[in-house]
């Protein structure tokens, strides 16, 4: 590009190849996630795929139910937080299993 303010039909052309260029491609990139989603095999698929270990696997679980316990607690939904509480023992004692 020119060092002045203006640019040239041919820098203009060029910079709205790149920029429609790249939005193919983004656009390309979503299409095919949108696709492979989609698919029956996607759908069926689950965490056992990704081979977690069982602590990473306790440590996501603790995740949820600390959130949920919040969410609970905030709508005061005493129950609940009873049953994410002797969730959360068992998924406690899984993790000793691997603290250090």
């Amino acid at each position: 590009m020119t060092d002045n303010k203006n640019m040239t039909d041919t820098e203009l052309n060029m910079l709205a190849t790149k920029i429609v260029s790249r939005m193919l491609k983004v656009k390309t990139m979503e299409d095919w996630f949108s696709h492979v989603e989609s698919t029956a095999q996607a759908a069926e698929s689950d965490y056992s795929q990704l081979n977690l270990s069982e602590e990473v696997q306790a440590l996501g679980e603790a995740a949820k139910l600390m959130t949920l316990m919040n969410i609970c607690q905030e709508d005061e939904e005493y129950e609940k937080c009873a049953i994410i509480k002797r969730r959360m023992k068992v998924v406690n004692k899984i993790l000793k299993k691997y603290k250090k």
